[in-house]
């Protein structure tokens, strides 16, 4: 029986339509996003300053030239998601304009294979709507998308790989599946739990296999595809290895609070269920103000599927919503498996929170249909009244609009959506001082403003917060090596110090804040605390009121300067070696 919303048997034009309006709300939020991308000249996506800043490489090889943390970058990679960037630099675009770009483009594709998943599992194009109206909430609660690193990539690739797989279409499935390998292998590990569970049901209390040749055919290939494209991850040892290990992590105070990479806590619930990388649950969920309509409107579909009496919609999901659950109990299996391997398989949180917010977006679009359908379905007792049937409708179209306001306007309830996490620099000035330097520039500092140098001026850093990461132990010994001897040398009072170091590394300029000589610079900054003795040594230097050589030379061997930084020649400082 079909209603004022719900067609029960829907024409290909309705499906055109709750499409379309799902296709306008995705391009809504990618225009707030753009928005902000855009706001000024110099702004950046916070990931995009790891992932793709290196790219620039692709315009002029001549910039980040053997540059450490340019290398790094880049050998971590997908090689996917680098011939992307590529081709598109190789005709003159930009890679971080196409990072600003490509969030929308992104958030269209996830929203047309969600759609398409959704109509797969409830044939009703209303369905389509609020469960992509969800995702797409989801996604911008969340900068995946808009940092447009391999992780945003992810998104559209796999749901377009969960489309392909209800639909059974071999082909398809299985070059979604090497797109996924090539653009965030990672995720291939659930791809292939997915597909073996295919291959199982549970029947009476008993597991059993499925009879069927073309199930080992179909699940058996993707299954063999995904573990061909694991292998060379597995097989290739990294310059920049080993993965640091669980015990040696513990050890090291970048990974408790106030570290650059937080992992371990005190305290149970963050550790295991909100921890940006170590809880089961989107992080987001855990800081929003409100718990996200989808959470209790998913939560909702598998009790009004125990009542198709009550909500005769109910019958026409189909068997393939299994799918939902499947994905997350795989989900919650490499979710432990990545606790008990630390590290091995990256951050555990990767494998929990892009399942839920596809798995709740779609049960909570289906169950919220199936509960407006129930509710405009109802026939009203036979009454002497002729009004009562039109109060019964009255009442659920009020019912459908509060609803719908609720969860359209659900985001503006909070202050930052859609989170697209782009930070703003600050010092245009002195990026444009840098760009104008020559190519090869290496500048040494210790200074926030070092995070966004090789961005905005494509310049290289000897160190900075933002890039040292402490995962693989090779590159993060090179790092830590650095950032020990800039400080020794920052706060040292002897000359020969300073000039040793600037010759070690062939530092070309040297940045320091205004503030960087006053002891609450050192005392405050967390993430130089992690370096010790040597940052405790360098803060007793300044308590006692001596003065460090690098200080004595802001006047004489400035080249740049602003009320926020100063900028030194390393050149002057040697020259002062030598009495010129």
């Amino acid at each position: 029986m079909d209603n004022l919303f719900i067609s029960h048997t829907p024409k290909k034009s309705q499906i055109i339509f709750w499409l379309a309006l799902s296709l306008t709300w995705a391009a809504i939020y990618g225009i707030l996003g753009l928005q902000q991308a855009f706001a000024s000249e110099y702004v950046v996506q916070d990931d995009a300053r790891h992932h793709v800043f290196w790219m620039r490489r692709f315009l002029d090889p001549e910039l980040l030239s053997n540059d450490l943390i340019a290398d790094y970058f880049q050998s971590i990679a997908p090689w996917g998601y680098t011939l992307f960037y590529k081709f598109f630099a190789t005709i003159g675009i930009d890679p971080i304009l196409l990072s600003k770009v490509l969030p929308i483009i992104l958030g269209m594709i996830s929203t047309i294979y969600g759609f398409g998943i959704c109509f797969q599992l409830l044939p009703v194009p209303l369905a389509g709507f609020i469960g992509t109206l969800l995702l797409n909430q989801n996604l911008w609660f969340k900068d995946d998308l808009s940092s447009g690193t391999p992780r945003a990539f992810l998104y559209p690739i796999f749901l377009a790989f969960l489309y392909y797989l209800l639909k059974r279409s071999f082909i398809p499935a299985l070059i979604v599946l090497a797109l996924l390998g090539v653009f965030y292998p990672q995720y291939l590990l659930i791809c292939i739990g997915l597909l073996f569970l295919q291959l199982c049901s549970w029947d009476n209390g008993r597991l059993r296999f499925s009879s069927q040749r073309q199930d080992y055919l179909f699940y058996g290939a993707g299954i063999g595809l995904a573990l061909f494209m694991i292998l060379p991850y597995v097989l290739n040892s990294s310059e920049f290895g080993p993965v640091v290990t669980a015990a040696e992590a513990r050890a090291m105070p970048e990974f408790w609070p106030g570290g650059r990479t937080k992992f371990f806590t005190d305290h149970f619930s963050d550790y295991w269920f909100c921890g940006g990388r170590t809880g089961m649950f989107p992080r987001e969920w855990c800081q929003l103000g409100f718990p996200p309509p989808q959470i209790f409107l998913g939560v909702l579909l598998p009790i009004v599927l125990q009542f198709p009496s009550r909500f005769p919609l109910a019958k026409q999901v189909s068997h393939k919503i299994k799918l939902l659950g499947q994905l997350l109990f795989v989900s919650f299996g490499f979710f432990f498996l990545a606790h008990a391997l630390l590290f091995k398989l990256y951050l555990p949180s990767r494998y929990t929170e892009h399942g839920w917010r596809i798995v709740m977006a779609i049960a909570a679009g289906i169950a919220l249909t199936v509960v407006l359908d129930g509710i405009f379905s109802t026939r009203p007792k036979p009454s002497p009244s002729r009004s009562r049937p039109w109060q019964k409708q009255g009442v659920a179209i009020g019912f459908t609009v509060l609803i719908s306001a609720f969860i359209i306007l659900y985001p503006t309830l909070e202050d930052e959506f859609p989170d697209v996490a782009y930070k703003v620099g600050k010092v245009p000035r002195l990026y444009d001082f840098f760009a104008q330097q020559p190519k090869d520039s290496l500048i040494a500092s210790v200074s926030g403003e070092t995070n966004f140098l090789p961005t905005f001026s494509q310049r290289s850093v000897l160190v900075s917060k933002e890039y040292a990461i402490p995962l693989l132990v090779g590159y993060y010994q090179q790092i830590r090596q650095r950032v020990v001897d800039l400080l020794m040398a920052q706060y040292s009072t002897d000359e020969a110090d300073v000039q040793a170091f600037i010759q070690k590394y062939g530092v070309d300029f040297w940045l320091l804040d205004r503030s960087a000589f006053t002891p609450n610079y050192l005392a405050s900054n967390s993430w130089l605390q992690q370096y010790q003795p040597v940052a405790t040594e360098a803060l007793t230097t300044l308590q006692q009121g001596k003065i460090p050589v690098v200080e004595t030379l802001m006047e004489r061997c400035t080249v740049f300067q602003t009320e926020e930084v100063v900028v030194l020649e390393a050149e002057c400082i040697l020259e002062k070696r030598h009495g010129r």
